[in-house]
């Protein structure tokens, strides 16, 4: 300046003049200024654009701007070349320099440009001012930004706001790429730490093309580091894998194996002082820098997922509460229908009546199995009380508590059989209009008694084999497995070994059923049984009916002692029962079936002895089947089961007792 000064007085000239004038008119140190003549050539630089330019201003001085300074040459001669062409000024807010020395760096000028007039007015030249507005450029950048990531995040917290839970980790995986893309990372990656095992498990990620992804689980030995700063909450970032301690060396192992990684942070997230999980983000191309400021946007960031996968563990809590309360609804409603079904059951005692030497086996037996969980499998006539034996066996055992479910699987038609022990799925089959629990999950932790198993059909056998093997099944119109404990005692009057034979039962649930086989004894061989059972029913039946009765006469005693009991326990309650409502006096006075003692024929097997059995019943009622005093009644059956009993052992009317083969 001192020289210009003195140019100034010993040869003053025209850019002279403009130049003192723009030293006049800009003193402050913020701007730079320059005279060019009209071939773009410096004639006079002051020191502050010398000192932006990285140039010397004081050996600039005709010379051509694109000969010095070709840096500034390209941004700045198309504007200096329009200014003097059109004689008009120029600004331009931002005009990009690169650094002398390092083109991969720049700054930003403002550049004002005046066209300079000669006394004629001819253009002779141009003046330029400028202004370097890097650092503001910068903070306006950052500004800009931040505030495009702050929107970003209330887009995302707006979005998890009203997301549907079914939805958050499809929307959690989007968020992720809208980081991924925004700040110019690699990967991003969403983890959960396992309580139990400390396991690091990955649950969302995105990573660009090319990209490895995360490994499913991060084992603790192979990052035991990073897995202990995560488990106390600490944030972790480093801009250069190789600059980690040596105490790092598992981590530095395990980002070369995983492709390179450079750069990477990791922000964990507590709920109630536990650490649940923690976010990475990734720079495999270039090293990054994590400064705080950014560090604190992405655990904003975070956190809106981290609420997210809170809210949706909190809400699949309350469903798994919801369907275990639904699941014991369904068992109490499930149990509340046996119950309802067992009202017009007669009550029988709980105690088992006898001192014979038949029974006491028996006895002795149910208390051998009755504290395992060991199925059971009843073997008797019709009559003999085989279920009063399976509610001494479940009132025994540890399963006490609950109720012991009871399915009569003759009594059920073949195409409910499989629903009303497995259930079904709402639309399962029409009329299906509600999903509906089966006996079997009605008796999970309990006893299911399951009368008339020979009954059963091949098709479902298969089935109930499963739930004996696995303890599992699936609800008809569901192929999800439900798991259930219960226990198994069946009953049947069939031979089951004989029906093995013959095809029409499977061998594998016979030998599954047949694990403790008790075979309990008709009433003809335990008569000493009989006054017993007896005095018993008429105590009970006195109750009921309001009637006191003293005596039984030892001829009527005999003639029960005496009697084949076809029927068994029950033809002898239907018997005791008539008796007791036609009685007047303090004597009971029993009326057998054909009103005289009789020894009825033997057989060895268990379904002619019922064939016999129906049949002499059906004669004696006229083959009423119905109503008081019928058939059914007689036989302590329902209508609909005697019939289907009738045709399954071929009785017909036009057939006599001693027809029936």
């Amino acid at each position: 300046m001192q020289n210009g000064s003195r140019q100034t007085k010993r040869r003053p000239d025209f850019f002279l003049e403009k130049y003192v004038e723009l030293e006049q008119l800009f003193p402050d140190l913020q701007f730079g200024f320059a005279i060019l003549d009209k071939k773009l050539r410096y004639q006079h630089v002051s020191g502050q654009l010398a000192e932006l330019s990285g140039i010397d201003g004081d050996n600039l001085q005709g010379k051509e701007i694109g000969e010095v300074t070709p840096h500034i040459a390209n941004a700045l001669e198309p504007m200096l070349f329009r200014v003097m062409t059109e004689d008009r000024p120029c600004f331009e807010p931002a005009v990009t320099i690169p650094t002398p020395g390092n083109l991969k760096t720049a700054c930003t000028w403002q550049v004002r440009s005046y066209p300079l007039h000669g006394q004629d007015g001819k253009v002779l030249g141009a003046g330029i001012v400028v202004r370097d507005v890097t650092e503001q450029k910068l903070r306006e950048a950052t500004q800009a930004e931040r505030l495009q990531f702050e929107s970003l995040l209330a887009t995302l917290s707006t979005t998890f706001i009203n997301v549907p839970v079914s939805e958050v980790d499809d929307k959690i995986v989007q968020g992720l790429q809208k980081i991924v893309d925004f700040l110019g990372f690699d990967r991003s990656t969403v983890w959960r730490v396992d309580p139990d095992t400390g396991e690091m498990i990955c649950t969302h990620s995105y990573e660009l093309p090319g990209i490895k992804p995360p490994l499913a689980v991060l084992p603790h030995a192979m990052v035991p580091v990073w897995n202990s700063m995560v488990k106390s909450g600490e944030i972790f970032k480093i801009s250069d894998i190789d600059e980690l301690p040596d105490r790092f060396w598992r981590e530095k192992q395990y980002c070369r194996d995983r492709g390179g990684i450079r750069s990477i942070v990791f922000i964990p997230s507590q709920v109630g002082g536990v650490v649940e999980g923690f976010i990475t983000f990734v720079s495999y191309s270039v090293i990054r820098t994590w400064p705080d400021d950014l560090i604190q946007r992405l655990r904003m960031l975070w956190d809106i997922f981290a609420n997210s996968l809170e809210r949706k563990r909190a809400d699949q809590k309350i469903q798994h509460a919801l369907a275990e309360i639904r699941t014991l609804k369904d068992r109490l409603e499930a149990e509340n229908v046996y119950l309802r079904d067992q009202i017009h059951i007669e009550y029988k005692p709980d105690e088992i009546i006898g001192r014979s030497a038949p029974i006491r086996t028996v006895l002795r037996q149910l208390q051998q199995v009755a504290h395992t969980d060991a199925t059971v499998l009843l073997l008797g006539e019709t009559g003999t009380g085989k279920e009063l034996l399976a509610r001494a066996i479940h009132n025994l055992s540890n399963r006490r508590e609950r109720t012991m479910i009871k399915v009569n699987c003759a009594a059920l038609p073949a195409a409910l059989i499989e629903t009303e022990l497995f259930g079904h799925e709402k639309g399962a089959y029409t009329g299906a209009a509600a999903r509906r629990m089966g006996r079997f999950e009605a008796a999970n932790g309990s006893t299911i008694f399951l009368d008339e198993i020979g009954e059963l059909p091949l098709d479902l056998q298969a089935k109930l084999l499963r739930v004996l093997q696995e303890g599992q099944f699936e609800r008809l119109g569901s192929t999800r497995p439900i798991e259930v404990d219960a226990r198994v005692v069946a009953a049947t009057n069939r031979d089951l070994a004989r029906e093995v034979k013959e095809g029409r039962f499977r061998e594998d649930l016979y030998y599954r059923l047949n694990v403790f086989p008790i075979a309990v004894p008709p009433l003809r061989e335990r008569k000493e049984d009989i006054p017993l059972l007896v005095a018993a029913m008429v105590r009970e039946f006195a109750g009921a009916f309001g009637k006191t009765i003293e005596r039984v006469p030892k001829k009527t005693m005999d003639d029960l002692m005496h009697y084949s009991w076809p029927g068994n326990i029950r033809e002898l309650r239907n018997v005791i029962e008539r008796a007791m409502i036609l009685s007047n006096g303090a004597t009971l006075h029993v009326d057998l079936p054909d009103g005289t003692p009789t020894i009825a024929p033997r057989s060895n097997l268990l379904h002619e002895v019922e064939r016999l059995h129906i049949a002499d019943i059906l004669e004696r009622t006229g083959w009423r089947i119905r109503g008081r005093n019928g058939a059914a009644e007689l036989l302590g059956l329902k209508p609909t089961t005697l019939e289907s009993r009738m045709l399954k052992l071929g009785i017909s009317r036009a057939a006599t007792p001693s027809e029936i083969p």
